[in-house]
């Protein structure tokens, strides 16, 4: 029971985007649509569920003084992964989220969860808890790329809502990351105190 404790609170308690604020790079860059937002998240659930899988199994046979650099080799393989599978099966995907994709190597939330709960726990454990941050890191990036796909374009998921001549067009531009996702934040943050 308490290992889907683990899951849960990737979504709620210790959300990577929308609590712990880790992450930021991809937050902030790629979701500029749902759809870029759903891909990177995906993408990151899938390496931290297998990282977390491998470094859970691997923990003992990796010496201190390199169990970082072994962490981000490990880590760095299922991005390798992920980054020749979406080029092969989704390249409109892939040219749209671009460099972001290598860089999931070095996203703290990756790696985080590999050294503070990986490292520590057994494989099953470590699985649901890679699971759980992945898909509330998932949740917020198609959260935050909806909202800002909404208001700059008149879209959700490429699906007109309203024209586009209505939409703001700093939503769609770097500056109305920050301003959606301060916004989404607070409004957390107040129900959270409900």
């Amino acid at each position: 029971m308490n290992q889907w404790k683990n899951f849960s609170k990737g979504f709620f308690k210790e959300n990577a985007v929308f609590t712990l604020l880790l992450g930021m790079c991809p937050t902030l860059g790629v979701t500029s649509s749902a759809i870029n937002g759903l891909g990177m998240g995906l993408a990151t659930t899938f390496v931290l569920i297998m990282s977390n899988i491998v470094v859970s199994l691997v923990k003992d046979l990796i010496p201190d003084k390199v169990r970082i650099p072994a962490f981000i080799v490990i880590i760095a393989s299922f991005v390798t992964v992920v980054e020749l599978s979406m080029q092969a099966y989704l390249p409109a995907l892939f040219e749209s989220l671009g460099l972001f994709i290598p860089l999931i190597v070095v996203n703290c939330v990756v790696l985080g969860r590999a050294e503070a709960f990986a490292s520590k726990n057994g494989f099953l454990s470590s699985m649901i808890d890679g699971a759980g941050m992945g898909l509330g890191f998932a949740m917020a990036l198609t959260i935050l790329g909806g909202v800002r796909e909404f208001l700059g374009s008149g879209k959700i998921f490429g699906i007109t809502i309203y024209p586009e001549q209505y939409g703001m067009l700093v939503f769609v531009l770097a500056p109305g990351a920050f301003i959606a996702l301060g916004y989404l934040i607070a409004i957390i943050n107040k129900l959270k105190k409900a």
